[in-house]
């Protein structure tokens, strides 16, 4: 800690307003249009204009302490804890709702510095080790944390110190946007060359998944009957799909016993697998090895005379994504079934040379375009490090 620097409790420095209790807020509450109800979602992704709920005026004055201002700072606080955002300018009149926290800096405090350190990893950790709750973190009560620390210079080192770090962060969010950007250009530049692969030629034919191979449906043994499972075969979910990109498949957790692929469904090797539900609906992969499949999943598997990494690329086609979803049932989620599923058309060259030929050309693009998105990836994560390391520095007074 740099010399003449204070150790504050956060209470000390701030006011504290946490949103009410949930059932303040009902469904019945809201309204068409009113006073906003600001949500986690504007201290994540802060932003303040996309409002979902609104609450009418008698309910906005019998809730009037959790109003937010201009100049407050709001914090999420359950499942994705701990991003913040300061409030501009100009918002909507509205109340928070019982996911945030509102925190109002009093005269010795910029509210920039105390946004900087709120997003440091020192704070992170701190109400990380104070959060409850099993399956979605909620951060602890405002008493525990108006007890956290937090390292607090006069008023002109905090103007120095946010200085130094808005433009240091300005320069690492454009080579962050420029990656990410990079990152985009390189998915679509594969994506557009295997539309303009695979369309439809002259010479070409189009026919039916049925005609092409054999299609089925997964299925899931009774989950009861804990003898159902085992290491006798591998047991594939829609996340199990294309976990990297190219088609792959995670084999490693728990599968079927022989006893439960008696009542399940087999795709033997080389078999292509796509979702069939969901919000991951056309996600589509291919195995290695013979598996089994849940009842969220559709297989082909193809006749001779078909390449299967060429009939595996062209599932993977936007066209062939559009005549999943146009086909698909709506309901709450979209599904689309066997028989429904087997009846969509692709289109091909006859000569399985040819096929193998497009598919070479197209894995070699693949590869290069992984390697393209592997960089910028690199390259974003260590954008994330640098700030890391940078707010570390500040607020250890070596800046």
């Amino acid at each position: 800690m740099k010399e003449g620097w204070e150790i504050k409790k956060l209470g000390e420095v701030c006011k504290f307003v946490r949103g009410p209790f949930g059932g303040s807020l009902k469904k019945e509450c809201f309204v068409e249009n009113g006073y906003a109800v600001y949500e986690q979602q504007h201290a994540i992704y802060n932003q303040f204009e996309e409002i979902r709920y609104f609450i009418d005026e008698k309910k906005f004055d019998e809730m009037k302490r959790f109003e937010l201002l201009s100049g407050d700072l709001i914090m999420s606080c359950s499942g994705t804890m701990g991003k913040v955002a300061i409030v501009p300018n100009g918002i909507q009149k509205g109340i928070i709702n019982q996911a945030l926290l509102k925190l109002t800096p009093k005269n010795n405090l910029i509210i920039r510095f105390l946004r900087y350190w709120m997003s440091s990893e020192d704070f992170q950790i701190s109400i990380s080790l104070h959060s409850q709750g099993a399956a979605i973190k909620n951060v602890a009560s405002v008493q525990v944390l108006k007890t956290i620390s937090l390292p607090c210079p006069e008023l002109s080192e905090q103007k120095r110190i946010v200085q130094i770090l808005d433009e240091t962060f300005e320069k690492i969010d454009t080579l962050k946007a420029n990656a990410e950007r990079n990152l985009q250009n390189a998915k679509e530049l594969f994506q557009s060359a295997l539309t303009d692969e695979l369309k439809l030629k002259e010479g070409w034919e189009v026919k039916k998944l049925k005609e092409i191979g054999n299609a089925q449906t997964g299925t899931t043994p009774k989950t009861v009957d804990k003898e159902n499972f085992g290491d006798f075969i591998p047991f594939i979910k829609p996340a199990d799909i294309d976990i990297t990109g190219n088609g792959a498949i995670r084999y490693d957790h728990d599968g079927l016993s022989e006893k439960g692929l008696r009542t399940g469904r087999k795709m033997v090797t080389g078999s292509i697998l796509m979702v069939c539900i969901g919000a991951t609906i056309g996600k589509v992969g291919f195995v290695d090895r013979d598996v089994s499949c849940n009842q969220q999943i559709n297989s082909l598997t193809v006749k001779e005379g078909f390449s299967t990494k060429f009939i595996y690329y062209a599932l993977s086609t936007k066209a062939f994504f559009d005549q999943v979803l146009h086909n698909a049932a709506q309901a709450t989620l979209p599904i689309i079934n066997k028989g429904k599923w087997e009846t969509l058309t692709i289109s091909f060259p006859k000569s399985i040379k040819v096929q193998q030929s497009i598919v070479d050309h197209l894995d070699a693009l693949s590869a290069h375009c992984k390697e393209l998105e592997a960089n910028y990836q690199k390259t974003i994560a260590q954008c994330d490090e640098m700030k890391k390391a940078v707010l570390g520095k500040a607020f250890r007074g070596e800046l």
